[in-house]
């Protein structure tokens, strides 16, 4: 890779399930901030795709390794489709985030499935992926990645938001990055909502009309993790042994679960912002009444960004973490994750 563009496809499936993120980018290699996204798309899972990625935590070792080779598969043709719809011929690369099914770093573990092996067979693309794996060996969080794109890409804002099925963040602190997952937004609020029928909260309405419940917003804020300093991360696991819980047992209307959740997201959130330069992205940023929350909790005016950016962010930053990696440059730093050593990760696959 001498020449100075460098032409990537990324993608991204979020724990939100809320479908998979694809961007084809042309980066700069002498300035990435002058990258450009030339193609985008969300593609929606089957019914029968989020069920099975949802119980895939409870699935053995075996039947794991069976769904990363037919999760990859699937992946490949969603990219074939892709790249076929957008007429892109130009390809040095796909850089695959994945879908995470396992995540508990302190115990050695991080899972994210898809096949690189089976998405460069299906492509006849050289693929990069399983960027988490590496940095836990090293002693990391595996988490979160983002942060170095946040530093190389995003640098002209105090702060990086990030409203997916969690919250995280990054900004700089006396020269260092400091990144960290602060608490879970759509991973809770889709949950609630599906109860009623629906994917999402549509700009929050229903949020809206729900009742705080003032004893339920004290325990969430109670929670240990928010009183553990960074690096930190959060999955599904955790959410499942902390806060579905402990929801259930105080509060049974679903609008005021999420009133109440969304004023515990404003809470933890405006607990770590201090300035109103913060680009926001992912489809939290579309739930206008957390935004509000948010501006009320702060007290500034939060300006939002491109639609594109907004929901494609992450892909895009898989794609630059890709960029590194094949030029075997640092894409993830041990500021963030907290691993011995910054370093370059990413496994690479070649097809013959």
């Amino acid at each position: 890779m001498n020449k100075n563009e460098v032409f990537v496809i990324g993608l991204m499936s979020g724990t939100s399930l809320d479908g998979i993120d694809l961007v084809y980018v042309k980066f700069f290699k002498n300035d990435y901030k002058k990258f450009k996204i030339l193609s985008s798309e969300t593609v929606g899972y089957s019914k029968e795709w989020k069920t099975t990625l949802q119980n895939a935590i409870h699935f053995s070792s075996e039947k794991l390794e069976l769904l990363n080779v037919s999760y990859g598969k699937f992946l490949g043709e969603v990219l074939n489709s892709f790249i076929d719809k957008n007429q892109i011929n130009n390809i040095d690369f796909i850089a695959s985030h994945g879908h995470t099914i396992l995540h508990q770093p302190e115990k050695g573990i991080t899972l994210q499935i898809g096949s690189g092996k089976e998405i460069a067979k299906a492509t006849s693309r050289k693929v990069v992926y399983d960027f988490r794996t590496q940095d836990v060996k090293l002693g990391g969080q595996g988490a979160p990645l983002v942060p170095i794109g946040d530093q190389l890409l995003f640098s002209n804002y105090d702060y990086c938001l990030n409203l997916g099925g969690f919250s995280n963040i990054s900004y700089q602190e006396n020269d260092v990055r400091i990144a960290y997952d602060v608490c879970p937004v759509n991973i809770v609020l889709n949950y609630y909502v599906n109860k009623l029928g629906f994917d999402y909260d549509d700009s929050g309405k229903i949020a809206a009309k729900g009742k705080l419940n003032k004893e339920l917003l004290k325990e969430l804020n109670n929670l240990e993790f928010y009183k553990i300093k960074p690096p930190k991360s959060l999955g599904l696991e955790w959410v499942q042994k902390n806060i579905f819980p402990l929801i259930d047992n105080l509060e049974k209307d679903v609008p005021s679960i999420l009133r109440t959740f969304v004023e515990h997201i404003a809470i933890q959130l405006s607990a770590v912002i201090k300035s109103d330069s913060v680009l926001i992205t992912g489809g939290g940023a579309f739930n206008v009444f957390l935004i509000k929350r948010l501006e009320d909790v702060l007290g500034v005016k939060i300006l939002l960004i491109n639609k594109e950016l907004i929901d494609f962010k992450e892909a895009l930053i898989f794609a630059f973490l890709g960029v590194l990696r094949v030029d075997n440059q640092v894409n993830c730093l041990k500021s963030v994750t907290g691993a011995i050593k910054d370093h370059s990760s990413g496994k690479i696959f070649i097809p013959n």
